[in-house]
């Protein structure tokens, strides 16, 4: 049976961590990181992960602002804010929670907060700058996959390593990320042929399609590391991720459960991205 990766405890730690150096940081420097969120509408998902990243922000010792847009908002509105917010030096930190209502085209939205303080690393400029390796933020999701590699010793440098899904939020850029750490990299998607052919190849297999439990323990090589993506809501109400957990959990050596595995990392990883937006 695999070892279980337990999300829950490395993002505690991560946070520890990052509270003793903001801690510092007020100490030394006078500065306490500053995070804004806006949330336009009133999807129920976003506003239990706002509601999770305004707790995170307090525990940490963070400064944390928040801007409730009622679903009718139109661009301007949004505009302004974020134009304040990029010249408001006690804010580091600006997130536009997504989805955003269909008037808004979330696009232009991204692209108007500065760079710097685009601490959830979706910018067109950090985006770009994953190819050179100098971003000034890293997306959250894929340094919380690299960072429980890390804490749990897994070697990243020279594995075959497969991502199934290639979205602008985890897939592409998690595959620039692990390039940079000398992994040889395969992106598939759920229109690949023969999909199972590749994702056996894995030493290290990233699931992040969306689609529930579509990685089957005959899709596995044996003693493969296994990172689960996915969270998918399933008719009975259950969560389910990417991969069929009862099946592959018996053939790899390391997996991540959901829920508990990558999630809690995204916003230990979005403190991390707001600390060191503080520093710049």
């Amino acid at each position: 049976m695999a070892i279980i990766i337990d999300g829950k405890k490395i993002s505690q730690d991560v946070r520890n961590e990052i509270k003793e150096k903001a801690l510092h940081l007020k100490e030394v420097r006078g500065i306490i990181p500053g995070l804004a969120v806006i949330l336009v509408g009133d999807d129920s998902a976003s506003e239990i992960y706002v509601k999770r990243k305004e707790n995170a922000c307090r525990e940490a010792g963070f400064l944390s602002k928040e801007f409730r847009l009622p679903a009718d908002t139109d661009e301007k509105e949004i505009f302004d804010i974020i134009y304040k917010l990029n010249r408001d030096e006690t804010i580091h930190g600006i997130l536009v929670q997504l989805p955003l209502p269909k008037q808004i085209n979330p696009e232009s939205v991204i692209e108007a907060v500065d760079p710097k303080k685009d601490v959830d690393g979706f910018h067109p400029y950090n985006l770009g700058h994953l190819f050179t390796g100098d971003a000034f933020h890293n997306s959250c999701t894929p340094s919380g996959i690299l960072e429980l590699l890390d804490r749990y010793g897994i070697e990243i440098k020279g594995k075959e390593t497969v991502i199934v899904g290639r979205s602008n939020i985890v897939g592409k850029p998690l595959a620039m990320m692990l390039l940079k750490r000398h992994a040889t990299i395969t992106i598939c998607h759920t229109r690949t042929k023969n999909l199972s052919e590749v994702t056996k190849r894995a030493e290290i297999l990233i699931a992040a399609a969306g689609s529930p439990e579509m990685i089957k323990g005959n899709m596995v090589r044996q003693d493969a590391v296994v990172i689960d993506v996915g969270i998918n809501r399933l008719g009975n109400g259950k969560l389910a991720g990417d991969v069929a957990f009862s099946e592959v959990s018996k053939k790899a050596s390391y997996i991540t459960p959901v829920p508990g595995g990558v999630g809690p990392m995204t916003i230990a990883m979005l403190l991390m991205n707001t600390l060191n937006a503080a520093l710049i």
